[in-house]
Order: structure tokens, then sequence, then C-alpha cells
């Protein structure tokens, strides 16, 4: 049989992005006001559109960057090649204001909605592009903060640009060999320039040092983390820099871009990753290379917290974003295959449906959680925020973060299930998608490492005051519809809020704050989807049953019970607990481990 002859599956059309997704539009209804959404959905409209033909084109060009470090006379050049498809997948979303609609502002506070909804609908069809593009953010908002005339005028006004010939992109260089997220052992060190130690950009400096993992090797500028004071000083003895790639660092469009060996970097290897592949990541080392100082020196990890929050946002939408296309693509696919000898559709199919029905709850519990963030930072940035609202801020950047990468990953794996065989092929895209997913649960932070740093800001008085009140006022406005609809539900979910208070309540027991920060997230998850909910009943929405549904099954199988029992069973832990953990990883015989002296 010739592979023209016999049965042929029905293509999917995943159809549009935004029009055809379960929950965006309504979400973003209840937190646009009127004339703003109308100008978002009418751009939302055209760029998903663009998404469906041109993006997922170019996305078929990007492939893995290329280093070569000589030419053929032996000179070292460290020519850094992209690929086609990554400059002009670049040059789209810079066109379509990501980063500039963050700081343009014309929709004030909501602006960040609609940047991230824009983000959102693209993260599956644009490999990973928003990694360089996260810190090209971060760095804009610190240069906003901190910036010198000249760098907002030469560097700011390129970070935001929507024009591709003049636009900047940024990275964001902390990791270094001692420790990923802990900065304290930073071994590259900064000098201050000799003769002219300052410019119109801050005062200047030389670096000299090695940063293990750089993402965006291909940009403009990096922000830099340097030990400005001795080593016993730890991260108190950091500082912020600003590092251009190359010079001269302003060019006429159109005119080649230097190699970085011209700012004395030496990109010494790209690194050979699980995923992300598209995206040029390197080891280099700074030997000399010219940087100016951002701030006052040694308060450099204080200063880079806006770079380290705004790209954690964007770790969130990343995640949500490829369960977003995995779970459209699985939902497509049920609308057009069969199954019982081409007799019934999977969309007809009650178990088939069911596990999809998971999964878009998942999703939908993630997405509201982000984007609740999101308008909090949006109202933060432009000065609106209350206090409460920001002490809110504080403790969902992190857990929106750790728990969208935490979820994500699993529900799109049962995406690929819901295809078949046809799911584990590279052309669905899902194992990529999976595959670039999965650096979320790592990337700014695991979920270990924020855990802590939920913990901490738990400790400071008023934060955790200002997301339980938050919570307990949701709560208090139900509707008398939704309070006998869902009166066991929303037991559950004071009981948990109860939980949550003795969880984060100093001194922290060590076991603690990992499952803490899955229970704040599932408390969260589940306000957020009540509020929702609340507003669909009071504004009569078309799926305002769903809605009210989707929470009760969000606190009865989304997991929170198990959630509330891991937080007590970690309370109760006694310290015989952590030496069984130890014995059943390492073997009974093991005794404490020295760190070596060679360290």
């Amino acid at each position: 049989m010739r592979v023209e002859e016999g049965f042929q599956q029905t293509p999917y059309t995943e159809g549009h992005p935004y029009f055809t997704d379960p929950v965006i539009p309504g979400l973003l209804k209840r937190l646009l006001p009127s004339n703003v959404l109308a100008e978002v959905e009418d751009d939302l409209n055209r760029f998903g559109n663009e998404i469906s033909t041109t993006f997922r084109s170019v996305n078929k060009l990007t492939g893995a960057p290329k280093l070569i470090q000589y030419d053929n006379w032996g000179q070292r050049v460290d020519d850094l090649q992209t690929t086609e498809g990554w400059r002009r997948m670049k040059a789209l979303l810079q066109k379509e204001g990501i980063i500039g609609i963050f700081y343009e502002r014309k929709h004030r506070e909501h602006s960040r909605l609609h940047g991230f909804a824009k983000i959102l609908l693209a993260t599956g069809d644009s490999q990973s592009l928003d990694c360089p593009l996260s810190m090209t953010d971060g760095s804009a908002r610190v240069l906003e903060l901190l910036g010198t005339p000249a760098l907002k005028q030469d560097i700011y006004t390129r970070l935001i640009s929507r024009d591709p010939e003049v636009a900047f992109t940024a990275g964001q260089w902390m990791t270094e060999r001692p420790g990923g997220s802990d900065v304290s052992r930073t071994e590259t060190i900064a000098t201050p320039a000799p003769g002219s130690k300052s410019c119109s950009y801050g005062p200047k400096y030389t670096l000299n040092g090695f940063k293990w993992f750089s993402s965006a090797t291909d940009s403009d500028i990096a922000l830099a983390l340097a030990r400005t004071g001795p080593a016993n000083e730890g991260s108190s003895a950091l500082s912020l820099f600003l590092v251009p790639l190359r010079f001269p660092l302003l060019r006429e469009p159109g005119t080649p871009r230097l190699s970085a060996i011209t700012n004395r970097i030496f990109v010494h290897r790209l690194k050979d990753k699980f995923g992300t592949v598209a995206v040029p990541t390197a080891e280099l080392s700074l030997e000399g290379s010219e940087a100016y100082l951002l701030g006052q020196p040694g308060h450099g990890v204080k200063l880079i917290t806006p770079v380290l929050n705004i790209t954690r946002v964007h770790s969130a939408t990343a995640s949500v974003g490829y369960l977003r296309r995995c779970l459209a693509i699985a939902t497509a696919y049920s609308q057009v295959r069969a199954i019982k000898g081409g007799s019934q559709l999977l969309q007809d199919t009650p178990l088939h449906v069911a596990e999809l029905a998971k999964v878009s709850l998942v999703y939908r519990a993630l997405i509201h959680m982000l984007f609740g963030t999101i308008a909090l930072l949006g109202k933060a940035e432009c000065g609106v925020a209350t206090a409460e609202e920001e002490n809110r801020l504080r403790l969902l950047t992190p857990a929106a973060k750790a728990f969208a990468a935490a979820k994500a990953c699993t529900a799109m794996e049962e995406c690929m299930v819901a295809l078949g065989g046809a799911g584990y092929m590279t052309e669905t895209e899902l194992g990529r998608m999976i595959q670039d997913a999965l650096v979320e649960k790592i990337w700014e932070g695991t979920v270990t490492v924020l855990s802590l740093d939920i913990a901490r800001a738990a400790s400071k008085p008023g934060t955790l005051d200002a997301f339980v009140a938050w919570a307990n006022t949701v709560l208090v406005s139900c509707t008398p519809e939704i309070k006998l609809a869902l009166e066991s539900a929303l037991d559950t979910l004071r009981a948990a809020l109860d939980d949550l208070a003795p969880a984060c309540a100093t001194p922290v027991p060590p076991l603690v704050p990992r499952p803490a920060l899955f229970l704040l997230s599932h408390i969260a998850c589940g306000a957020f989807l009540l509020e929702h909910a609340i507003w669909a009943c009071k504004t009569n929405a078309t799926s305002h049953r769903i809605d009210i549904d989707l929470f009760k099954r969000w606190i009865e199988e989304g997991g929170m019970a198990e959630v509330v029992l891991d937080v007590r069973r970690a309370r109760q832990a006694q310290p015989q607990r952590l030496e069984e953990d130890r014995d059943i990883v390492y073997g009974a015989d093991a005794g404490p481990t020295k760190v070596s002296s060679r360290l």
C-alpha cells in the first residue's frame, strides 16, 4: 500500500489562540476597564492571527546557536552565530511591543496585563525568546529606577524600543561556579578604572571573573554582580554593574555587531542543555571588562531585586503559556480523532474528556493566580498599590513562579498522552515545549529556594497578614447563591487558611517551607478562582456555573487536602525524621560530610 492510500487522519486545527482559549477572555474582561479591554482585545485578535501564521513559520527556522572561537588564522574571535529564526523571532516580538508595552504604560497599571497576555499567547510558538526579553524587562526597570540621565537616554530607550534596528536586549549575570541562587561567594572582582573613574553612565570599573551561566549571550548589555568589598563580607560586599557586551555600544543601524572580545569578554563554550536549545547560554570570563556602577556600592543584591521579581513573573508566564498551547493541541486533536472503528470522536468519550478536564482545571487555577499577581505588579510599578497589595505581591511572586513550574509540566505530559503515539512525535512540538518548560523549575530559583524566600518574607510583620486578610475578604464577599452551592468547599478553604499562619510562624521547622509554599499557592489559586466566580455570578456571565464548579473542583480535587496534611506532618517532624531521611538517601553508615578544604 502506498502512503497516500488507506486511512488518513484529519489534521487538527488549534484555532485562534485568544478567542478559543477557555479562560483568558473572561479573565481580562474582569480585570480590565471596558475601554481598555476593547483596545487590548483588538490587539490580541490581530496578534493571535500573527501567531497562527507568521510566528509558526518563523518558529521552524529556529535552532541551536553556534560558537566560532578562532578564525582560520588562529585568532580568537568568539563569533556567536544565532539562527535566522531566532533573530527574526526577536524582531517580531520587539515590534509587538514586548517590552515596550510595559514602559509606554498607555493603559497605566493595566499595561502589564496587556503585555503578559501577549507573552502567554506567544510562548508555545516563540522558542523561549521570552528568556532574553524577560531580562531586558528587568534591566529596563532597574535603569528606570537607577539610571543616570545618559543611561536613560542611550540604553533605557533602546531596551524598550519597538524598532528592531535599534532595540537592545539584556542579560543577567549572577550565577558563578561556587553557587547558583547563593551569590554570597561571588568571585568576580570589580576594580575602579584607573584614570577615568566615572563617565556619564556612572563610575567606571573593570571586572575580572567567570560567569558560569550567562543566558542571552547575544544581548547588547548585561547586569552583573561583582565584588567591591572583601570576600568575608559575602553578599553585602556585592555591587551592581551594567556591562556592555561589545564596543562600540551605540552603533548606527545596519552596521555589524562586533564580538564581545571588544570588551574583553571571552565566551568559552555554549551550554549543551536539555531544552531551550535556541537560547545562547554560555560560560564566559571577564578579563578587565569595562562596566558602570549602578546605585551604591555594596547594595547589589538589593538593587537587582527588580530583575529577579520581573523575571520570575515571566517564568511563571512561560510555564502557563506552554501548558496553554499543549492543552489547545490536545483539545483540538480530540475533536478530529475517532475511536471504536471510526464511530466515536475522543471529544465524545467521557473518560478522555475527564482527563482533559483535569488538565484544564490546573491551567485555569494557574492562570488566575498568575494574572492576579501580574495585576498587582502593574499597580506597584505605577504607584497605585496599597501597602497590603505590595505585601501580597511579595509573597505571590515567588509562589506563582514555583507553583506554575511544578504543576505545568505534569499537566503538559498528560496533553502529550492525550494524542497517543502522535503526541510523542516532534512534529506536534509537545516534546519541545515540555523540554523547554522544565527549565522553569530551576531558572530564577527552585521550589526549595523560593520556599525559603517566602518563609523570609512571611516573617516580616504584615506580609502574611495582608494575604490572609485578602483571602478572607474574598470569602466574605460570596453571594448567597455561591454560599449555598459551595458551603463545604468554602469551609475547606477557611480551614486551610487557619493552617497557613502557623506554618509560617518563626522559627520555621526545617521541613515546613516547601509544603508551606504549596499550601499558600493552593489557597491563592482557590481565592482567585472564587473571586472570579463571584464576579461571574454578579455580572450573570455565561460561564458562571462553570466558574463555580471550577472553584469547587480545585478545593476538593486539586490536592488541597494532601497539602494540608503535608504541612501538618512537616510541622510535627522530629529530629529523628531528619536522620532517617539521611539514612534513606546516603545509607545508615554514612556520617556527616565535611566540605572539602579545596572549596
